[in-house]
């Protein structure tokens, strides 16, 4: 599922959608044991909802600071293989963080270029809610009104790759009943998995007379944040970050919605910035969407691959735009 076969095949087939037809048949007929089927059904039950994982928020920050003593350390090392995996994959927490606000509207500085919405996400919103705050921040400055509607929900992009259709859909209809009044020139999205998604609500939704030409609209405005930041030449001042940077393409961004060339641009504007290439930069990290979590032992063998290339390269930063590249590369790196 990590979308290198449509990146590679010289015929250009569309493995990506012959991928996502399968899936919900796997899940619809395919057997799991009453472990995995507890397991699978309790990520779904709390990473698309961002009110649950603020409230697992809140042990989590205390968690953490008991993982320091070593008695509780020794225990989480005896955890069965995926909740170890669950475990080791937990990102920073903060309780301010995570049950901070976006504004849901912010004025664009400087010459006005356009007016976007945000897709705050789910995980993204709640753990790394400083990402989303520095995505505002920078469209602002490069000229953006940004809109980003208090009450969206999730864009079903987890529960998508996984196979679970009918909820998925669910969900990306009501992401396109919400976003769809507004008055923007686009749909931004930071997370890689969900802005490739949305980008194939159209697909999707193409056999469903009621919603079909309203996807199809909706996937048009859907860009990532590099596609709307690499457009024309930079407004806001640039100011110097020395320092060699590795740039890692998430396969959902790369591979899926074959964008590789804007990020690295928006990188190279900053003066000071010497990117360097990670080798065998087209290769999965292992984290794909919940793949690290129900196949820890294969998405290890592709964590640790990648932490070595990275290494290779001897940056001072490693970025990436999808936050579980970001946790399973900084897990195999080493790196709270």
């Amino acid at each position: 599922g990590c979308m290198a076969c449509v990146t590679a095949c010289p015929s250009g087939v569309q493995y990506d959608r012959l991928l996502e037809s399968v899936r919900p048949q796997i899940e619809r007929n395919g057997r799991r044991d009453r472990a995995d089927r507890l397991f699978r059904g309790a990520i779904f039950a709390l990473f698309p909802y961002r009110r649950r994982l603020r409230a697992a928020a809140l042990p989590g920050a205390l968690y953490q600071k008991l993982r320091r003593v070593p008695a509780i350390a020794r225990l989480a090392a005896k955890l069965p293989e995926r909740f170890a995996a669950l475990e080791s994959l937990l990102p920073p927490v903060t309780v301010r963080e995570a049950f901070a606000r976006l504004p849901v509207f912010t004025a664009a500085t400087g010459d006005r270029r356009g007016r976007v919405a945000l897709l705050s996400g789910c995980v993204q919103d709640v753990f790394f809610h400083r990402v989303n705050e520095a995505t505002v921040r920078v469209l602002a400055a490069e000229g953006y009104d940004v809109v980003v509607p208090r009450d969206q929900q999730c864009c079903g992009a987890l529960e998508l790759h996984a196979g679970r259709e009918d909820s998925a859909l669910g969900r990306a209809r009501r992401a396109i009943a919400r976003f769809e009044p507004l008055d923007v020139d686009a749909i931004v999205t930071n997370v890689a998995g969900c802005g490739s998604s949305m980008k194939e609500y159209g697909h999707l939704l193409a056999d469903d007379p009621e919603w079909a030409q309203r996807a199809a609209a909706f996937s048009a405005r859907v860009r990532d944040v590099h596609e709307v930041l690499a457009e024309g030449e930079p407004q806001a001042a640039r100011h110097p970050v020395p320092g060699r940077v590795a740039y890692h393409d998430a396969c959902h961004l790369g591979h899926a919605q074959q964008v590789r060339e804007q990020p690295r641009a928006v990188l190279r504007s900053v003066p000071g910035v010497e990117l360097v290439d990670i080798p065998e930069a087209a290769l999965c990290c292992g984290s794909a969407g919940i793949y690290n979590l129900i196949a820890p032992e294969a998405a290890g063998e592709l964590g640790t691959r990648k932490a070595g290339n990275v290494r290779a390269v001897r940056p001072d930063v490693v970025v990436t735009a999808n936050p579980g590249c970001l946790l399973q590369i900084g897990k195999h790196l080493g790196v709270d």
